[in-house]
């Protein structure tokens, strides 16, 4: 079989279209955002938000919906719980986030367990990226685009917020109001990630691709660039890899990043680890010489 063959043949199939497509839009947004994500520190909070946005999901298909809109409220939700917990009592940070995401991820397992569905709600915590409808991956799209346009209109904002939150409240912004924009952002391309790679794995998404661009680039306008193409050509080659070797879709897109992430963290000219050996052996020889 030709290299041909193995690109074309998966593309006889509507659902491998339909697969392919809805994980690029997906790695795009989750690699953008994850730019901010990587700069910020909010990896943990990333991950919190994803998993506590679960019993939105099932509380959305209950009462008929979107998704979208119960994600969005239990992310804030969780936000404003780990905020009550961690002002109000001697507990920190890192320590409240376990509590409110694992304990509403629990409720949500729990509510997914009791509710009668004619859709298989476990989908949403491993993904079902190869099930999923043309209605599904317009309303993905629509929510990749909302999330894609605030991103890029507020994005100076945004990264100077990143940097420096305290220059840019002195120049009139509200740190306030550009973290609960960048957390809003976050629970919508949580949802956008789900049916991709489920709960469980969408934090990978999000943090992944701007980690391994902030490893190939000091500026950010070239992360912005970096952290989608790669998540996107990754995504490809994880569906692709899923097809021919019969395994799970959303766990290959993951792996396959992952496995990026690596080579850039060992090869990275200037921030990977043999990257940093080979420059100094190089500036050795070159003064010895």
């Amino acid at each position: 079989m030709s290299l041909l063959d193995l690109i074309l043949e998966p593309l006889q199939y509507d659902f491998m279209v339909r697969a392919i497509a809805t994980t690029v839009i997906a790695a795009v947004v989750c690699a953008v955002l994850s730019c901010w994500l990587v700069l910020v520190g909010w990896s943990l909070m990333g991950d919190a938000v994803s998993h506590a946005v679960l019993p939105g999901v099932v509380l959305a298909y209950v009462v008929g919906v979107p998704f979208a809109l119960g994600a969005v409220v239990f992310g804030f939700l969780a936000v404003g719980l780990i905020g009550l917990v961690r002002g109000t009592s001697r507990i920190k940070e890192d320590a409240a986030i376990g509590i409110v995401f694992t304990t509403l991820f629990a409720a949500g397992l729990v509510m997914i367990s009791v509710t009668p569905s004619q859709t298989d709600l476990s989908h949403i915590i491993f993904g079902n990226i190869l099930g999923i409808s043309a209605a599904e991956l317009v309303q993905i799209a629509v929510l990749a685009a909302v999330a894609f346009v605030v991103l890029f209109v507020r994005r100076r904002d945004l990264t100077l917020y990143a940097f420096d939150p305290t220059h840019a409240h002195a120049i009139g912004l509200s740190p306030r109001f550009l973290g609960a924009l960048l957390l809003g952002v976050l629970a919508l391309t949580a949802v956008v990630a789900l049916q991709v790679v489920g709960v469980v794995l969408v934090v990978a998404m999000l943090i992944i691709p701007g980690a391994t661009a902030y490893l190939l680039t000091d500026r950010f306008s070239r992360m912005l660039i970096l952290a989608p193409a790669i998540s996107a050509v990754c995504s490809v080659v994880g569906i692709y890899i899923s097809y021919w070797a019969d395994a799970a879709s959303g766990g290959l897109v993951v792996v396959t990043q992952g496995a990026v992430f690596a080579l850039a963290y060992l090869f990275s000219p200037r921030q990977g680890v043999l990257g940093r050996r080979w420059s100094a052996a190089r500036r050795r020889r070159a003064a010895l010489s």
